[in-house]
């Protein structure tokens, strides 16, 4: 499958995500479409204020799975279709994603050295201007584009 082609159809399955999850708590966090032919994979990853529960999951599975069938959107006879948690260490990409866990502890790594380190964890302090803000040990606060971030999670604590 072409890039553009793939694209096209993330696109078309964040939609209908988001039209499944309208009128409920839920929110569509991140899409996965792996594979193909009989292996082909759909992997949709919710969460909303409180955590996510087995019935949220099977709630999304079954309405999102009605409008892709109806819609005919993944190309070819079958996919199988995956609505899960995106877990405790959970990855961060959009601004929203940054704001969800304002407070919390964050582990990022840079796309280019920032005070000649290019992992970095701490308290996210702030999200504003397409930048976050870092709380890290010794008791500086750095602030991270956006746009300078390789990868980034939420980092669980004990």
């Amino acid at each position: 499958m072409a890039t553009a082609e793939k694209a096209e159809i993330l696109d078309r399955i964040t939609e209908l995500g988001e039209r499944a999850a309208a009128g409920t708590p839920v929110e569509i966090v991140e899409i996965e479409l792996k594979g193909s032919g009989k292996a082909r994979l759909l992997r949709v990853y919710i969460d909303k204020p409180g955590g996510v529960t087995h019935g949220d999951c099977e709630l999304i599975s079954e309405r999102l799975g009605k409008l892709l069938d109806e819609g005919d959107v993944i190309p070819g006879d079958s996919y199988t279709l995956e609505v899960s948690s995106p877990g405790l260490e959970r990855r961060l990409t959009r601004p929203r994603d940054f704001e969800r866990v304002l407070g919390q502890n964050v582990k990022v790594v840079l796309r280019e050295p920032l005070e000649g380190q290019n992992r970095w964890e701490g308290k996210l302090e702030q999200v504003a201007d397409d930048a976050i803000e870092l709380a890290v040990p010794g008791g500086n606060r750095l602030r991270i584009p956006l746009t300078q971030l390789q990868k980034a999670n939420l980092k669980f604590e004990w």
